[in-house]
């Protein structure tokens, strides 16, 4: 089997890119390399990957990237990702997430291919209150533009299904956190800025919740769902460990043995889902797959990689305050 992966130098992708070559799967990579994108990432598989600087948009560029390689599964993790870039500005969210899948799966149709997996979201299905979980029926209420454009591109998949019968398998895990994520997030937020003694901003009193999952075991499901899952079905992939951010930040801290006198609250952002809760039973029932890290060994896990790896977070903490300047002053 073949396996083509967009997005595969990003922080979720190049987790699955990597468990591919431990596979021994053929795996072909397309990424933009846009900020998100790192093929530092990638450096331990890199002689064993074909890998192409792309942009998903360029529908041409992706026809012979199809055409030359001929992969049977396709993996489509490529996405802009972070909500509140897309609150500053939409449109590569647009460009991106909905038009970019669009020319995938137009291209899949054309040229074919054995399975497109489509990588949504939890946030597709908007917000939850103090009870009750998000099932795989569940309407789509997305509420910020970047949950918007996952919707749409979500929906792009399931239409391609059922329209053109193109064998499409959607996937909405929950939220990720491990190895490798890019310092605009909030794990590793918090711990670049507590390792530095610097005030940590949490959004409004940090009673947002939300369902952690870490990194390896979201790239597994996904390789599940490739053998076991059924064409045309959603997946739920979540883990059950569901936290509120201000205990995330509570836990961050008390691994690095920091004062929670660092957490500062500010103002909450626009749209601030309150709560993200998936039911996972689906993926459990049929498939088999159940998480295997628990969030106090992922946490730990977590905050010990980027201690071992602060050359390449400082880096990106650079880019990302460059970024910001320049968002400031426009």
């Amino acid at each position: 089997m073949k396996v083509l992966v967009t997005g595969g130098a990003g922080f979720i992708g190049s987790e699955f890119v990597r468990q591919a070559v431990e596979k021994d799967l053929e795996t072909v990579v397309v990424d933009k390399l846009t900020y998100a994108g790192d093929l530092e990432r990638l450096k331990e598989v890199k002689d064993k990957i074909s890998f192409y600087k792309a942009d998903i948009t360029n529908k041409e560029f992706m026809e012979y990237i199809f055409k030359v390689e001929k992969p049977d599964v396709i993996v489509h993790f490529a996405a802009e990702s972070h909500v509140d870039r897309s609150i500053l500005d939409a449109t590569p969210f647009i460009e991106t997430n909905v038009k970019g899948t669009q020319i995938l799966l137009d291209v899949a149709k054309e040229i074919g291919v054995n399975l497109f997996i489509n990588i949504a979201t939890d946030e597709v299905y908007g917000e939850l209150g103090e009870d009750g979980q998000f099932y795989e029926d569940t309407p789509l209420n997305p509420n910020s533009p970047y949950s918007v454009s996952k919707a749409s591109a979500d929906m792009l998949g399931r239409a391609y299904y059922r329209t053109y019968g193109l064998p499409v398998i959607t996937v909405r895990p929950s939220n990720n956190y491990g190895y490798w994520q890019y310092p605009e997030k909030l794990v590793p937020v918090v711990i670049l800025k507590a390792l530095n003694d610097e005030p940590i901003p949490i959004y409004g009193t940090g009673e947002n919740r939300r369902e952690w999952l870490f990194v390896s075991d979201c790239a597994e499901a996904v390789f599940e769902i490739i053998e076991k899952g059924r064409i045309g079905e959603v997946y739920n992939v979540g883990s059950g460990e569901e936290r509120k951010n201000i205990d995330v930040v509570k836990s961050i801290l008390q691994i690095l043995n920091k004062s929670e006198d660092l957490i500062t609250f500010v103002k909450d952002r626009p749209g601030h889902d309150f709560r993200y809760s998936l039911n996972s039973d689906k993926i459990k029932r049929e498939l088999g797959w159940k998480a295997k890290i628990n969030f106090e060994e992922g946490i730990e896990r977590t905050v010990r990689w980027y201690l071992g790896n602060l050359d390449w977070a400082k880096s990106k903490v650079k880019e990302l305050q460059d970024y910001w300047k320049k968002v400031y002053k426009s």
